[in-house]
């Protein structure tokens, strides 16, 4: 008798270390403006969503990236928000068929552990995500962990964790 197929290992998430505390980190994750910070120029992402934005669950929130010079509209909703430990976005509308992004936040050695995990489906499959999507999600995050580090004058750490990125069925 066959035996069912097992499910993919879950993708490992890209893991940061800052050297400050979470109630310091947290924050400016909850600014949603702060995006820009976090986003490569090559997307000139702009969020549209008027400030003040107060951050909490069921949020809707509008941005616009160009991507590959094509202008696209995004709206994310905030699906779960437990400040100063989690929250979760997901694609309402926008460049994927499906984007769900977990941000984790733990106290971990004096400092924060921040835990992007992603997982989301494209247009076009398992060949159109080998050959651009899943680069540009990893260049991506690859980008955000830099600009963290920059922005809170971190040094890379050893905790640091290169993501893998994981495509939906």
């Amino acid at each position: 008798m066959d035996q069912p197929a097992l499910p993919p290992d879950p993708p490992r998430p890209r893991r940061s270390w800052l050297p400050r505390p979470v109630d310091e980190v947290f924050p400016f994750f909850a600014d949603a403006h702060n995006l820009n910070v976090l986003t490569p120029a090559f997307l000139h992402f702009e969020v549209l969503t008027p400030k003040p934005i107060h951050m909490r669950e069921g949020l809707l929130l509008d941005y616009r990236i160009r991507l590959r010079g094509i202008p696209i509209k995004w709206r994310t909703r905030i699906r779960s928000w437990e400040p100063g430990r989690r929250f979760i976005d997901e694609q309402i509308s926008g460049p994927y068929l499906e984007w769900v992004h977990t941000h984790d936040f733990h106290d971990v050695d004096g400092g924060t552990d921040v835990i992007d995990s992603v997982r989301y489906r494209v247009l076009g499959g398992a060949l159109v995500n080998a050959l651009i999507v899943e680069r540009d999600v990893r260049s991506i995050f690859d980008f955000r962990a830099q600009a963290l580090r920059r922005h809170f004058d971190a040094p890379p750490s050893p905790r640091d964790q290169p993501p893998t990125v994981r495509r939906l069925s």
